[in-house]
């Protein structure tokens, strides 16, 4: 088990050391913020969208937040005598803390119900309440997920499991959502490996399409297996769009896929969420997530921008029981040199049209190995 130190940062943000298993305690030192931040400002506020009955977050606070710094002033490597950075130890193995910067939180409780559909619901809002955390995968500032080694990876994996059921814990959260963002196709504010969960007051509109879906199978099937099961058992009878498949866990390209790359992993057993994997399973998870990135990356030349959506259970009753965890991992990249724009169609439509067979692109990622000299940010082969 990964050893876990709670601290609090000098505005009062937790932070929380995740290291591998074996190592020593931390110095007190390093649990100490010397830095002389400002108090943490309020919440922004949600807004309800009268047109589509969605919740809007708006966070004006988040024009601010630290964009590409250079290496030398990075927030998320260890502190130095020249950077007084977010990790006050001066090396870690994985560290979750909450975001300065926040979309959603400090405070949480509960934001207003949903109002009944129509223009009567026009003007309501409410408090951002929630909280964001970012999750720092190695104190090197420079590399990806895809170079750890399974130990660290598992470690990761331990920081998602404990922040999923530490923050579905929380007042008024209703669904919670490790992820990242990887390369600057994508967006990303900060170089430095790493990804975040968000912990929402509401369920985001595509848990709520996809648990909808979920929720009329499962009772179609009188709760005896959920859609995600089901799909995964089809699909591994097809065989034409698996990726790969372990004791534990299996991945394939959906069949309809909406982006040219798109890998869906599922657990074998039926999960909610990455608290309730056992320790088997996290190991094996460790293992074929790995192995899933290093496919994405040897498909070109440079590395796969991508976004990494850990879909769990939401924790609203009527739709957690036919959820099942799963991960998306999809890619705007359509080509060495092209990607994907959501432009029209999409965008203003979501309405998908793929370039790319799913079956081509299981071939593809079935076939493609990771280059045997890779190297992981331990400094041990992969």
């Amino acid at each position: 088990m990964s050893r876990i130190t709670s601290t609090r940062l000098a505005d009062s943000r937790e932070l929380i050391y995740f290291d591998d298993p074996g190592t020593p305690e931390r110095a007190p030192e390093s649990l100490v913020d010397h830095r002389g931040l400002p108090a943490r400002g309020e919440p922004g506020e949600v807004r309800y969208d009268a047109l589509s009955g969605d919740w809007v977050a708006v966070a004006a606070h988040r024009q601010t937040r630290t964009h590409l710094p250079p290496a030398d002033q990075c927030p998320i490597c260890p502190t130095t005598p020249a950077n007084a950075s977010e990790i006050a130890a001066p090396d870690y193995d994985v560290v979750v803390f909450e975001n300065r910067f926040p979309s959603l939180g400090p405070a949480v409780g509960d934001i207003p119900p949903l109002p009944a559909p129509g223009l009567s619901g026009h003007g309501t809002k409410g408090v951002a309440y929630g909280r964001c955390e970012v999750v720092a995968f190695t104190p090197q500032h420079t590399g990806s997920f895809a170079q750890l080694g399974e130990k660290r990876a598992r470690t990761v994996i331990e920081a998602w499991a404990q922040r999923t059921e530490a923050l579905s814990a929380l007042p008024g959260i209703k669904q919670v959502f490790p992820f990242e963002n990887r390369g600057a196709d994508i967006g990303v504010t900060l170089h430095h490996p790493h990804g975040q969960i968000y912990a929402y007051p509401y369920v985001t509109p595509r848990a709520a399409q996809l648990g909808a879906v979920a929720r009329k199978y499962y009772d179609d099937v009188d709760a005896k297996e959920t859609l995600a099961a089901s799909l995964l058992k089809a699909e591994r009878e097809d065989g034409s769009r698996m990726v790969l498949e372990a004791k534990h866990f299996s991945a394939y390209v959906p069949f309809a896929a909406r982006w040219p790359l798109e890998i869906h992993l599922v657990p074998h057993r039926s999960v909610p969420d990455l608290a309730a994997l056992t320790g088997e399973e996290r190991d094996e998870l460790s293992h074929v997530y790995l192995d899933l990135l290093k496919r994405l990356d040897s498909l070109y030349p440079t590395p796969m921008p991508y976004i990494s959506a850990w879909h769990q259970a939401p924790l609203d009753p009527a739709l957690r029981p036919a959820g099942q965890l799963h991960l998306q991992l999809t890619s705007p990249r359509r080509a060495a040199d092209k990607l994907k724009y959501l432009a029209g169609s999409e965008a203003a439509m979501g309405a998908f049209i793929n370039d790319i067979t799913p079956e081509a692109v299981a071939e593809r990622l079935r076939n493609v190995a990771a280059p045997a000299s890779a190297k992981t940010l331990e400094g041990t082969p992969a």
